[in-house]
């Protein structure tokens, strides 16, 4: 279903009874982008700082609230002297460096008013794909909530590199809302929600309800937002709402200046309702937030095992080992046509591999020992991206 502004009364009836699962969250993660926070020159600008934290002040009267909030480059540019965002990784990380401290001492003022501390939360894909990072991120988000302080997350822009970036904060609210296992995820952008066209021309409508894919099929999406400090744009915003709500979570789309009316549950921006059920955490972030290492070469009998039967990988399987990597690390596994079809944290180093392919865990322990008796990919360990 599709509701579009402009609808019947009882489209607007029904809009208005989906979103009781906004009024009954109880742990929200609220993403804002830097474009709401910061002026296109660069630099914070403390009222839309502070109108924010209004809103989320009183969100927190009946719900937890976690903030995934970016503009740290944006906020270092104008300090440095830089008149628009950097195209080089280097300068990047020195805006984001100078920038992350403002933000952060932003916030820590605007919420004192309400006597709220916050505790700032960096986090790299890396983070997210490791084991026992995603664990930690996990357990200190939950203290600083239990200990009644609002968690501040940004992806670590200062150490960041290309192959370790989660891309946009879209998508890592998206896996930080699956972490702490929110019931509402809010986007809060420029502009007020998902229209069917280009929003500046007429004739465009805002979609109200967004109940799985079939409603975009033939959605024109936009990219980034017209203030040029920012990474995202619509198509990071879909993507990161196909995430949550996949993994059981509505998302609502909307203007910053319409934060208010989206955590009050009140009809504004677009509310995507879930689709898919809770995963467990691992698994969504290594299909979502991991950067493959290299890969592995399936045979069609290992593809058959892996996909249609979710089975563990084993040597016998094996045909090709591509890259360099080690024990722990992300790979894709591919077929025999080079098409990935998972992805699965491998439990040997790319240079054990060779020695170990098509052959039996039995043959191998025999001859290598115990240790080898194992899967080059446990299933608890693997995600399917092609079925």
């Amino acid at each position: 279903m599709t509701t579009h502004q402009g609808g019947s009364r009882e489209d607007g009836l029904r809009e208005g009874g989906l979103r009781e699962d906004v009024l009954t969250a109880r742990r929200i993660v609220v993403k804002v982008g830097s474009s709401s926070l910061t002026t296109a020159a660069g630099g914070l600008d403390a009222d839309r700082v502070d109108a924010l934290v209004d809103v989320l002040a009183k969100a927190r009267e009946h719900a937890e609230v976690v903030l995934v909030s970016s503009g740290a480059i944006a906020a270092g540019l104008a300090p440095l002297g830089l008149r628009r965002r950097p195209r080089d990784l280097a300068r990047q990380q020195a805006a984001a460096s100078v920038g992350q401290g403002l933000l952060v001492a932003r916030y820590t003022a605007s919420f004192a008013r309400y006597g709220t501390r916050v505790g700032q939360v960096l986090l790299t894909a890396e983070d997210a794909s490791r084991r026992a990072h995603y664990r930690n991120a996990f357990r200190t988000l939950e203290q600083l909530l239990a200990m009644g302080a609002l968690p501040i997350v940004n992806e670590n822009d200062t150490v960041a590199t290309a192959e370790i970036k989660f891309g946009d904060n879209d998508r890592l609210a998206a896996l930080v809302a699956h972490l702490v296992r929110a019931d509402l995820l809010v986007l809060l952008s420029d502009v007020d929600g998902l229209y069917d066209g280009d929003p500046s021309k007429p004739g465009s409508s805002r979609i109200g309800v967004v109940s799985g894919p079939a409603d975009l099929e033939g959605v024109e999406i936009g990219s980034a937002g017209k203030a040029g400090v920012g990474t995202g744009g619509m198509v990071t915003k879909i993507e990161a709402a196909r995430i949550a709500t996949g993994a059981g979570i509505p998302v609502v789309l909307t203007a910053a200046r319409h934060a208010a009316d989206a955590l009050a549950g009140r009809e504004t921006g677009t509310l995507f309702l879930r689709t898919g059920r809770r995963t467990p955490d691992r698994l969504l972030w290594l299909e979502h937030a991991s950067s493959p290492r290299g890969a592995l070469v399936l045979d069609a009998g290992a593809v058959r095992a892996v996909v249609e039967r979710r089975k563990s990988l084993l040597p016998a399987g094996l045909t090709r080992v591509e890259g360099e990597f080690a024990a722990g690390d992300p790979v894709d596994l591919l077929d025999e046509n080079g098409h990935i079809v998972a992805r699965g944290l491998v439990n040997f180093d790319a240079r054990e591999l060779p020695g170990l392919l098509g052959r039996s865990t039995h043959e191998l322990a025999r001859e290598l020992g115990p240790a080898y008796e194992r899967e080059v990919v446990h299933r608890d360990d693997l995600v399917v991206l092609s079925a």
